[in-house]
């Protein structure tokens, strides 16, 4: 391996984001934030053209609202914010934050999510073990991903968009709700493990104590992450699955090996 991985298996706790690490929805999204910001930015004359990199740069991983505002504010836009419950086609930041979330719903709804397999594959193994796992995801649609993908009922703690607003919490990167997570789920940070894909993610997690923090490169970029705060970055989170069943093959192969020793001696 290119680089030694953490035991999630001796962490008193793991939470994971969820768009892009636990489900491919971190596609959905991009494509649902593409159709928004090409119609706004179009109709506004706003240049450079929106882009990926903007996605990246601007709203991954960070609460609705908050990642609307970063980047009209990357291109000096700055319009009224409004209100939760603002129409779809309101010209304000929670206006198109909630264009956005109707073309999101639209798409789930209509294509429906499975899990990464190899998250899944590691979600059964911590769940197997009895190690406490939770969801820290800044998406407010956290918990209808979740039932669709058929995770839900593996974790213990789901702190997404709707907590935060609840309880006040800041956006990511911030350390606010990997710190919320941590405490919901009963765990020291310094002996836990977050998992992240997301540059705003893996600095929250960072800033919010956890000694480890593994960012999963779906195109943030291997070197991004690891300056946001990621301790060890992997393409997919299979890996830990394979180290661990190599591990478990090695014990068993020591095992036969001290049993066969025994036998001989015996004789």
């Amino acid at each position: 391996m290119p680089e030694a991985l953490p035991d999630p298996l001796r962490a008193e706790g793991v939470l994971f984001d969820l768009d892009g690490v636990l489900t491919p929805t971190a596609e959905v999204h991009m494509r649902a934030w593409k159709v928004v910001f090409d119609d706004v930015f179009e109709r506004w004359g706003i240049t450079p053209p929106y882009s990926d990199a903007d996605y990246f740069d601007y709203v991954d991983g960070k609460k609705r609202y908050d990642g609307v505002a970063s980047l009209l504010r990357s291109r000096n836009v700055e319009i009224p914010w409004g209100a939760v419950d603002d129409p779809p086609e309101a010209e304000t930041i929670c206006g198109i934050g909630n264009r956005k979330n109707a073309a999101f719903a639209e798409s789930l709804r209509g294509e429906g999510i499975a899990p990464f397999p190899g998250s899944l594959a590691l979600v059964e193994k911590l769940s197997a073990a009895g190690i406490p796992i939770g969801v820290v995801s800044s998406s407010k649609n956290a918990e209808e991903v979740l039932a669709a993908a058929g995770l839900r009922s593996f974790f213990r703690v789901v702190v997404d968009g709707v907590v935060a607003e609840r309880d006040d919490l800041a956006s990511k990167p911030a350390a606010d709700m990997f710190a919320a997570g941590a405490v919901a789920l009963g765990v020291d940070p310094a002996r836990s493990i977050a998992v992240e894909d997301a540059t705003s993610g893996a600095a929250s997690a960072a800033a919010a104590g956890f000694a480890v923090v593994v960012g999963v490169d779906r195109g943030t970029g291997a070197d991004a992450l690891r300056a946001a705060g990621a301790t060890v970055v992997v393409s997919d989170l299979d890996v830990f699955v394979h180290a661990a069943e190599e591990v478990a093959n090695s014990d068993s192969d020591s095992a036969d090996q001290d049993t066969r020793s025994d036998d001989e001696e015996t004789a």
